[in-house]
C-alpha cells in the first residue's frame, strides 16, 4: 500500500463538489491544503485522476474508477464508525434529512424539531429543498422522495398517498369565477418552472392543461402558495399545506384532484445504525398519525 488512504476523502470532496473551494468548504480545509492532498494522491497512485480547467475539476478514466472505490470504503467506514463507536446503539452523532421543500419545511420541521429535544446528544439536520439527494453520495442519510427508487442499495418503504387540487383566493375567484375546465386556460395559472422540474412527479399542470406554461412559475412551493393565497391566479397545490390557510379555496375538486406519494429512502450501509433507524421511525410514526391530513376524507365546505 503506497499511498494515504486519509487522501480519498479530499478526493471525494472534489469529485463531488468540482471545485477546490467547494470541496474545501465540505471537509472542513482550505483549497491549498485540498489540492496539495489530491496532488499527492495521483503521484502515489501515479495516475491523473482530474482533468483541470477554468470550469472546475473532471474526473479522469483513472478518477472515475478510483471514485467507485473510494465511496466502496468510505461506506465500510462509516459502518466501522458506528459499531466501534457505538451508534448503532445509541442515539447520538448527527442524521441528515433531504426532502421537499413543502413536506419538509411545512410538515416535518416542526416535529422535528420535538424529536431534537428529545434526543439532546442527536444532532437533526433537515434540508428542504426540490432536487434529488444522492445518498450513495452522503447528501443525506435519509430521503424524502416521490417515487420508489429503482436502483442502488437502498432501502425504501412508502409513507402515504397524498392529494392535491386546485386552489384560488376568494378575491380572485369573486372576480374571475372558474365554470370548468375547458376555460382554466384563461386563467393565470401559477406553477412550477417546466424546465427545472426535478421530478416528473411535480408536472402537474401538463394532466390539466396539456403544454401549456405557466404564466408565474417558481422552483419554490411556498412561493407559489403565497401567490395563489395573495390572489393573484390558480394553483395546483397539497392539501395537506392548503387545508391549513383559509383564505385558499378549491376549485372544481370534483374535477381536478391529482394523487402523489411520499417515500422514505436510506441507504442500506446505514439501516442498522440507531441514528437512523429511530429518526426513520419517528418520520412514519408521524405521517402515520397525520393520514387524515394527508389524504382528506371530505372537501371544505366552502368549495367552489
Amino acid at each position: 500500500m503506497n499511498f494515504d488512504w486519509n487522501d480519498l476523502r479530499y478526493f471525494l470532496a472534489v469529485a463531488r463538489a468540482g471545485r477546490l473551494t467547494a470541496a474545501a468548504r465540505i471537509i472542513g480545509s482550505d483549497h491549498a491544503t485540498v489540492s496539495r492532498r489530491v496532488g499527492a494522491l495521483e503521484k502515489q497512485l501515479g495516475a491523473q485522476l482530474f482533468e483541470r480547467s477554468p470550469r472546475g475539476y473532471a474526473l479522469t478514466g483513472a478518477g472515475e474508477r478510483l471514485l467507485r472505490h473510494s465511496e466502496q470504503i468510505e461506506s465500510v467506514a462509516a459502518k466501522v464508525h458506528d459499531d466501534i463507536a457505538g451508534e448503532l446503539y445509541a442515539l447520538s452523532g448527527s442524521v441528515r434529512i433531504g426532502a421537499p421543500d413543502g413536506f419538509g419545511a411545512f410538515f416535518l420541521a416542526p416535529r422535528l424539531a420535538d424529536y431534537a429535544r428529545d434526543n439532546p446528544d442527536l444532532e437533526v439536520q433537515l434540508v428542504a429543498t426540490p432536487r434529488i439527494f444522492s445518498l450513495s453520495k452522503r447528501e443525506a442519510d435519509i430521503a424524502i422522495t416521490l417515487s420508489r427508487p429503482e436502483k442502488g442499495r437502498l432501502i425504501s418503504r412508502k409513507l402515504t398517498d397524498y392529494t392535491l387540487h386546485l386552489y384560488g383566493a376568494p378575491e380572485y375567484l369573486d372576480a374571475h369565477p372558474v365554470t370548468d375546465t375547458e376555460t382554466l386556460g384563461q386563467h393565470l395559472l401559477i406553477g412550477y418552472i417546466p424546465e427545472l422540474i426535478y421530478t416528473p412527479e411535480l408536472d402537474y399542470l401538463s394532466l390539466v392543461m396539456g403544454d401549456h406554461v405557466p404564466q408565474l412559475s417558481s422552483t419554490n412551493l411556498f412561493a407559489q402558495m403565497r401567490a395563489v393565497a395573495a390572489g393573484k391566479g390558480l394553483g395546483i397545490l397539497p392539501d395537506f399545506m392548503a387545508h391549513h390557510s383559509p383564505e385558499l379555496i378549491p376549485v372544481l375538486p370534483e374535477q381536478i384532484e391529482i394523487r402523489r406519494s411520499f417515500w422514505l429512502v436510506a441507504h442500506q450501509d446505514l439501516r442498522d445504525s440507531a441514528r437512523v433507524r429511530t429518526t426513520m421511525r419517528f418520520i412514519a410514526d408521524q405521517v402515520g398519525a397525520a393520514r387524515a391530513e394527508f389524504l382528506p376524507d371530505t372537501p371544505r365546505p366552502d368549495q367552489r
